[in-house]
Parts: C-alpha cells; structure tokens; sequence
C-alpha cells in the first residue's frame, strides 16, 4: 500500500481511497482519459451527475435503490456532449477538455469494475462517519451504533424478575415463589397488607388518550411499566409511554407528576425530551421521546454473551461516554435540579451520540421534602440522611465508571459505599490517574469531590488523554489547555520550582487587577504593597505566599496558606503552595547537605500528592511531584510520573524528557538518556540543549561509532567558537586513542577528518591552536601550544 498525497494525512490507499481522509488514489491512465482526483458527487456519474454508460446498473453493495437507479441512468446526456452510446465500458462518451476542470470525476481504473468503485465508495463512507463521532473527543475511537427497528424492543413475555418484587408500601420481598411454582404477580404484601401488582396495564393495540397506539411493553423500572407506542397524531412517530408499577403507590404518583413538571422546562439535546402527560382509564402516563439505540447496560450483557465472561468496556471508551452526557447534568443542575439515579442503564447511545433518559428520580435541590428515587450501589451514603446534591450525582457518576470499566463485584453489598483496593481492579492499577478520578467522584465525604460537573468534566477529559497516552511509545504532539496551570517554561536540562507550570489567575477574583498592577520585580516591596490590599482574595494571598518563597520567608507563605484554607478547607492550591516552598529550599543548605535536599523533596512531594489527588487530569502537579521524587531519591516514582507527561501534553515534552535524562543517567542508563534527549522536538527552544547534551554522552561513552554520531549531534548547532573548539578537541583525542588501539578506519570520517592518525593528528593539532587564541591566560596558552607542537604530525621533507 502507498501513503497518501493528501498533506499531513497518515492514510494509505486500499481500493482506490484512502483509508483515513477518504480521498481518492492519484493514478496514471491513458492520454484522453479521466484524471481521478477529489470526487465532486457521486463517482459513477459523468461530468455535471450525467450518466457515463448505458445499460443495466451493477448491484449496489450498499443495498440503496436510489443509487442503483441513480447509477444505471443512461439516458441522460453529458453536460455538452451526447448521451451514452450504449457500449457498457464505464468510459466517457467524450472526452474532457484538456486544463483543469471544476467537474473531474474519478473513473474506474484500469481493471476495476464500477462495482468495485462503489463497494470503495460505501467502505469509504463508513469510514468517514466513523471520524466525525463526538464520541471520544478526537482521542479515540468509539463505535457507533446503528439505529434498530423500535419493534425489536418490545418484551415477548413481560413480567418483573421476582427478586425485583418489593411492596410499594413497605419495601418488604412480595411475589416470591413459595414451592415450585412461580410467584404471584399481583396481591396483597403479607407484612403490611397493601395490595401490589406487577403486571402491564396495557396490551399491543391499546389507544391511549385517542392518540397513542401502544405496540407492547419495552421495560420496567424502579417505578413502572414503559411502553412503546405510535403517535397517531403526528406523523406515527414512535413515543414512549411511561406508567406506574404500583397505582397504588401515592409516592410513586408523585414522583411521575413531579417528573413531567420537571422534563416540561428541561430542554436539551441530551436528554429525553417530554412531548405530553395523558390519563387511560385512571392511570396516568408520561409521553416522551423515543430514543433508539442500545443503553450501556444492554451493551455490557452483550459484551458478556459474546465473551462468556464479563467483558467491561475500555477506559477510554467508558470516559468518551461520559465525557459526552456530562453537559445535560450542567444543564440540569444550572436549573436548580439534580439527576439523582445516574447508571448505565439509564444513558443510551445511538449512532456515534449519546441521551441520557429516565428522569425519574429528578428532584429540585432545594426540596426537602418529595420521596428521593435512586439505586443502590449508585447513590452515595449520605442521601439516606440529608438528600441529594451536586456532590451525590458527581458520586453517581464515578460509580458508574466504575461499573463500566472492571467487574465490580459487591458493589451493591459489600462494596456498596466503598471500592476495592486499587491493587485489585486492573484498570486501577494499569491507569493510576483513572483511579484517582473514580475516587474523587465516590469519596466518603461530599466535600472531597468535585464541586461541579463542569470541573469533574474538565478533569475526565484530562485523564482520557492521560489513558489514551498510556498507550503510545512517543512523545505527545498535541498540546491541551488546562484551565488551572500555564505550560512549563523550562528549556534546559535541569529544573527548579520557579520553572514549574504557574497558576493561573482566577478572573472572578475582584482583587485580580489590583494584584496585577503592583510592582513584581521586587518580592519585599510587593509583599509591603499586599498587606495594604483592601480584601485578602485567593489572588492576595497567592502573590503573598509567591513573594515569600521567593525571598526565603516562610512565614509569609504559611500566613497565606492559613488564609487560602479559611477560606475553604479543600483548597488544594494551598498544597501546591506548600510544594513550591519545600522545593525552593533544595540545595539552599550550607554546607551543602543531601540529606537535607531528600528531606524537602520528600516534603514536596507529599503536599504535590494532593494537588495531583485532587486534579487527576492535569499535568503539571505530575512534573511537580516528579521532580519532588527525584530530589527525593525516589526515582521510579519520579520516571513513572516524567514518563506520564512526556506521552500525554507536547507542551511537557521537554521538561519530561530532561527529567527522563537526568533519572536514567542516574542509574548508568545512557541509551535510555539518549532516547530521552532524541524526543525532544525540533521546534522546541530546547531541542539545541538537548543535542548537545546527546552529543556530550556519546563523547563520553567513546566508541568510534559514538564519537561520529556526537559529531553529528552538533554539526548544525550554533555554538560558541571556543566551546566548539574545546568539543572538537575532545573527541580527535579520543577518536585518536580509539585509532591506537584498534586501528585506523580511513573510510570513516568525524566531519570532515579522516579516521588516520595523520588526520586526526593535525586536525587536533589546529583545535589546540584556535584554544590558544581564545585563551588569554599565558601560562595555558602556552601549555596549549605546546600540546599542539606534540601532536602534530612529523614531516620528513
């Protein structure tokens, strides 16, 4: 297969197209034949959609009759030109202009029928829808799925499992199989009497309201029957019909109303839209969209069936499904309302989209008082007691991943408020910042999650990058935004704290502009202008505690942590505060005390985990804690973490790769500090340092093949005369110890010197002489010109 000409596409051709763009393979054909090119239209179809041959159209792969006619047209005439003549052979009755033309069309090949160029085209088509899905924001692929026929759905033999018959008024185990028959579907609960039914009120052919042609059942719920059902009214459209389990249940007839009063103002295209609330011989019945498709749940049990085992979904593709139904909680709770019973079964895909359906459980945030619908082993511990929030949905959808994406056992019992060790669920161990989002999500305490959909989003986002990145051997190529750090601005191969990605401002804080007209320069006078500030905003108490560290003065940045933290106790900023002070103290000790340095990185580190517990999705705490882990001595955490940000955020690449270099050298691992100095890019400010770098390692690892490839390394490097000089210098006089002892190679070259003794001789004996130049100091200009007398070459003439 060859590559595509297309600019910057990866494809390759198969067929005729490209696999990746869809773009059609540039071919060589006779003299008066069709170039092919980019398809205007259909490519069976002449200059202007005319008909290119006459005769019977060949059968469409696709199954469409209104491309087969389309395609067998021959009786139409080309745009200027005659009709077909009949001949069949697919070629143009005329042909084209020489020039470009706005109407070139791609032609069979030679040899290929006009079949197979529309089973290309179908192929090509499919490949293309499967590109524009939102699903995984452009990080990885999810496969869509297909719309069915509504009828499918619809239950042969409804009835509630029996484990699922609970008594509307009680909650006491009714309809239970007592012998060997099954359990009654309808009667009245042994423990407090209430009657119970279980069976659908309506059958296939039922008119409900005069409108609604029931076509049978299609699922029950925690709180009734949903049927599928035609609008007579307009235009036979498939609706919904949702009713109770149990008529007699006065918190369940609530709830329905309450959940049509709420779907009447939810408008969004992520969720189930509400047409209409009808009543049928005493019972009442919510009208709502029908959304096609498969819900996750369904799609789990098919994954098992076909695996024989349970087959959960991919990180990335769990987190591209949530990801994408995430808005329409932002939506819901922006109107004062919250969701409440989030699972898989209640999130439906349908094409390369997603809706989330059964708003059921809906409720206002501010009502205390309407019965609250949710699952267990989804609804988080604290509901029971003081209800639902933001925080319970943020806990429902780290539930749900975590449903997704590992087989968790005993999450409704054992686990039902809890997970399991991370060292026993694979996704956990495999994707360690996954982990830490679930966690966040499903943390005991409702103030240790996320605040808002939008900053769990924000995150999740992150973490799929992060997932996705997990499985590439190559440096990022793509940069992100992070709405909380500034990228890095390290360049060179070492890195401080002041080189860390900065925070960034928050606009909402009133005090950010006055913050920002203060003089920076000096920290003891900025810190002197914050004390007069007018309020101790976060952005007052970040610059404090910045100038403190800066100047040394802890006290100044303790202060503003204490006051971040008054503020509000979650603030994580105030550990990464604390991170940055413990960072600048390295290498601060006199006399210089590696105990002390260890002693702040591990300080470091432990208030940089924090920050990165808090923010699994971002980059910058990873580089942070990284190079905390490895002042700290604990190198394989620091190359694990180096590692995570050198795959995932280009703008990380070269601070990652350096730290790559240093923790590998470390061990005396140079091919593995070479690798890590050949990722950084050529575009990077960085990417010199690095070379050089490399270059220095190969001279100092020595071989013959080492020395040319150093060479190399800095022969397009803009270098100081004298540290070119002193560079050159080194490596003819190990090139020429090499020579010694193993022999002379003069079909090798280092530049432009010949692998002799001679060569490398005079060409050592002038990098002498260039240094003696450059060296003002006499005693060394004179040493160096007697060690360029020594090695130069004797001449006998």
């Amino acid at each position: 297969m060859t590559g595509c000409v297309e600019p910057g596409c990866p494809g390759t051709y198969e067929d005729g197209w490209c696999n990746v763009c869809g773009s059609p393979e540039p071919t060589q054909v006779p003299t008066g034949g069709v170039v092919t090119g980019h398809v205007h239209g259909d490519p069976s179809l002449g200059p202007a959609g005319a008909g290119v041959g006459a005769g019977p159209a060949a059968p469409d792969p696709s199954g469409s009759a209104a491309d087969g006619a389309a395609a067998g047209d021959g009786g139409s005439a080309a745009a200027g030109g005659p009709a077909g003549d009949g001949s069949g052979d697919g070629a143009s009755a005329e042909a084209p202009a020489e020039g470009p033309s706005a109407h070139q069309v791609a032609t069979p090949a030679p040899g290929q029928t006009r079949q197979a160029v529309r089973a290309a085209r179908v192929r090509r088509q499919r490949a293309a829808s499967g590109r524009r899905s939102r699903l995984g924001m452009g990080l990885t692929q999810v496969p869509p799925v297909p719309p069915g026929d509504p009828l499918d759905a619809v239950m042969v033999d409804p009835e509630v499992p029996e484990d699922r018959r609970v008594c509307p008024n009680c909650g006491a185990r009714v309809g239970r199989a007592l012998g060997e028959g099954g359990g009654r579907q309808q009667g009245f609960c042994p423990q407090c009497g209430a009657p119970y039914s279980f069976t659908p009120k309506l059958d296939q052919g039922d008119l409900v309201a005069g409108q609604y042609e029931v076509a049978g059942a299609l699922a029950h719920g925690g709180m009734g029957w949903i049927y599928l059902a035609r609008d007579r009214n307009v235009s036979d459209r498939w609706v919904v019909l949702k009713g109770l389990l149990n008529t007699g249940d006065a918190d369940a007839l609530d709830a329905a109303v309450a959940e049509q009063q709420f779907l009447a103002q939810v408008k969004h295209p992520l969720i189930v839209e509400i047409y209409n609330v009808v009543t049928h011989e005493g019972d009442a019945y919510t009208v709502m969209e029908h959304v096609g498709g498969t819900s996750l749940k369904q799609m789990l049990k098919a994954r098992m069936q076909a695996a024989g085992r349970y087959d959960a979904f991919p990180v990335e593709q769990a987190l591209a499904y949530v990801i994408e139904v995430l808005p329409a909680f932002t939506h819901l709770h922006d109107l004062g309302l919250l969701y409440c019973d989030f699972k898989p079964d209640n999130l439906i895909q349908e094409g390369d989209g997603v809706k989330l359906i059964d708003l059921g459980g809906v409720r206002r945030q501010d009502d205390l008082e309407s019965p609250i619908y949710g699952t267990v082993g989804y609804q988080a511990p604290e509901v029971a007691e003081v209800g639902p929030s933001v925080a319970s949905d943020v806990y429902t959808v780290g539930r749900t991943l975590a449903v997704l994406t590992f087989e968790f056992r005993g999450y409704q019992s054992e686990y039902v408020d809890s997970l399991p060790p991370m060292s026993q669920v694979p996704p956990f161990v495999e994707h360690d910042a996954f982990y830490r989002l679930v966690a966040r999500c499903c943390a005991p305490d409702p103030n240790d999650r996320f605040l808002t959909v939008e900053d769990l989003r924000s995150q999740m986002m992150g973490v799929l990058r992060q997932v996705v990145a997990a499985g590439s051997d190559h440096p990022a190529t793509l940069s992100s935004h992070s709405p909380v750090f500034d990228p890095p601005v390290s360049t060179t191969e070492t890195l401080a704290w002041w080189e860390l990605p900065e925070l960034k401002h928050d606009d909402a804080d009133p005090m950010l502009d006055w913050v920002a007209n203060l003089p920076t320069s000096d920290p003891v006078a900025l810190h002197a202008a914050l004390q007069g500030a007018s309020e101790r905003t976060p952005e007052v108490l970040l610059a404090q505690a910045r100038a403190g560290i800066r100047v040394g003065q802890q006290t100044w940045v303790e202060d503003a942590v204490r006051g971040l933290l008054a503020e509000d106790p979650w603030d994580w900023r105030a550990s990464w505060m604390r991170g940055l002070w413990a960072l600048s103290r390295v290498g601060t000790a006199q006399p210089s005390d590696r105990d002390a340095d260890r002693a702040a990185g591990h300080a470091a580190a432990s208030h940089l985990a924090v920050v990165r517990d808090a923010l699994p999705g971002e980059i910058a705490p990873r580089l942070a804690l990284a190079l905390a882990s490895e002042i700290g001595g604990y190198a394989k955490a620091a190359e694990l973490d180096y590692d995570r940000a050198w795959r995932t955020d280009a703008a990380y690449v070269a601070p990652a790769a350096f730290g790559l270099y240093r923790v590998r050298l470390g061990r005396g691992d140079v091919d593995g500090a070479i690798t890590a100095l050949d990722s950084v890019p050529p575009g990077s400010r960085a990417h010199p340092r690095a070379r050089w770098l490399r270059a220095e390692l190969l001279r100092r690892r020595g071989g013959l093949a080492d020395l040319r490839e150093s060479v190399h390394s800095v022969s397009r490097l803009t270098l100081d005369p004298r540290q070119r000089a002193h560079f050159s210098a080194g490596v003819y006089e190990q090139a020429l110890e090499q020579v010694r002892e193993h022999g002379e190679r003069p079909d090798w070259r280092l530049g432009e010197v010949r692998l002799t003794r001679d060569a490398l001789r005079r060409a050592l004996e002038q990098e002498y002489r260039f240094l003696a130049d450059y060296t003002p100091d006499p005693a060394e200009r004179a040493a160096l010109i007697d060690r360029a007398n020594a090695v130069r070459p004797w001449s006998w003439t």
